[in-house]
């Protein structure tokens, strides 16, 4: 039995940070629920291509909705709303990624579903918030990058300002959402009482800034980006010259320098008192660049791989073909075959939550719609009770 069986969400989501957050929910067994408009064509990230299993059905849209089930419901309307509102009695938690403002026109909001349900959880991921001057305001993953200073982190000195290479912001503030989520459902289990719980974008994006904003507010120091990806403080911890391309090593521990030493055949450096501690090879930073560079580039990089193994923290720079090909990810179970009527197979990575002894579950993102009528079914509705709500176009 998987953690979150049992758990109903309803998540009425689009795009990716949202649908993110939720799968790691669905992945764990819970029950999540996409609430999706019939008059629009559901989630927009169906359509995102350019690579698709179907019409529709978007390999960009299956990434972020695996495992879930898709009831098409017009919450505008009053009678979507009271639909919705029979869902809400049955569920545990309603999660929305919404502009700021829309969840209280929308009634997904404590003070409206409450009265239907008082455990109910209502966990909010909006851009900047649900109040403040921004509430209203749409916002992306890169623009919380640009503001929050990660453009100025990212890339070479003296390069134009860059943005990470994925949509971190996005990816932390949905696993946000699904820890806030259970922190709430786990209080109203206690309690009896729901509450709304809210995450943002710029908030996390900020919060994600950690010891580099400690350094700044307290001692006014302000972070830049240095060569070769190097840690602010901590070395070794770069990119290095290989025979063949590039090594990242990470020697975070005073242990592993002598160690690096030693592998190097150079156990004299763990001496040298340039070297001997963190401080003082920060301070001679550029020597220890060139003393490495040097020796490391008398093997290639899958040398010193294996020469290193298990004893210096080390990493070969892959592309994403390089990630995904590596033998590693395949001993690890890494990426999972799921089934489609179009496709026959196709291929996501693996959730990153293990529970021994439970097979992760390989359901595909869901059509739209495709669990309507059994979900209405279940609360009690009559198939002519269903017929109208369709033709209506309700759901």
């Amino acid at each position: 039995m998987l953690p979150l069986e049992g758990v109903r969400v309803l998540a009425v989501e689009q795009y990716g940070a949202g649908p993110f957050g939720t799968m790691f929910l669905a992945d764990q067994g819970a029950e999540v629920i996409k609430i999706e408009n019939p008059r629009d064509g559901g989630d927009m990230a169906r359509d995102v291509g350019p690579y698709f299993l179907a019409e529709h059905d978007s390999l960009f849209f299956q990434a972020f909705n695996r495992n879930k089930k898709s009831v098409t419901l017009d919450l505008s309307d009053p009678q979507g709303q009271a639909v919705f509102h029979d869902l809400v009695r049955s569920a545990d938690a309603v999660a929305s990624n919404l502009r700021g403002d829309v969840p209280a026109k929308l009634g997904l909001t404590y003070a409206h579903l409450g009265a239907h349900n008082p455990k109910i959880v209502c966990a909010h991921l909006s851009a900047y918030g649900r109040t403040g001057p921004r509430a209203a305001w749409p916002g992306y993953d890169y623009l919380m990058q640009a503001e929050a200073g990660y453009f100025s982190l990212t890339g070479e000195p003296g390069s134009p300002p860059s943005r990470l290479g994925l949509s971190v912001v996005d990816f932390m503030t949905g696993l946000t959402l699904a820890y806030a989520l259970l922190a709430a459902l786990t209080g109203a289990r206690a309690s009896g009482t729901g509450r709304d719980i809210d995450v943002s974008l710029f908030d996390t994006a900020m919060f994600n800034l950690s010891y580099l904003a400690a350094w700044y507010l307290n001692e006014g120091v302000v972070t830049e980006r240095l060569p070769r990806s190097a840690h602010p403080s901590l070395t070794p911890c770069q990119l290095y010259k290989t025979a063949d391309g590039w090594i990242f090593l990470m020697c975070n521990k005073e242990k592993f320098w002598p160690a690096l030493c030693a592998k190097l055949d150079r156990p004299e450096w763990a001496e040298d008192p340039r070297f001997r501690r963190f401080k003082d090879r920060l301070a001679n930073r550029d020597v220890v660049t060139e003393i490495l560079d040097q020796a490391l580039s008398a093997r290639t990089t899958a040398e010193w791989l294996e020469h290193f193994a298990g004893v210096v923290p080390a990493a070969p720079i892959h592309d994403v073909a390089g990630a995904l090909d590596n033998p590693f990810v395949a001993g690890r179970d890494g990426i999972q075959t799921l089934e489609h009527p179009a496709r026959g197979t196709f291929r996501l990575v693996s959730a990153p939550v293990r529970c021994e002894g439970e097979e992760p579950p390989a359901g595909r993102a869901p059509d739209l719609g495709a669990d309507t009528d059994r979900v209405l079914r279940d609360l009690g509705y009559d198939a002519a009770r269903i017929a109208r709500l369709r033709e209506q176009g309700i759901v």
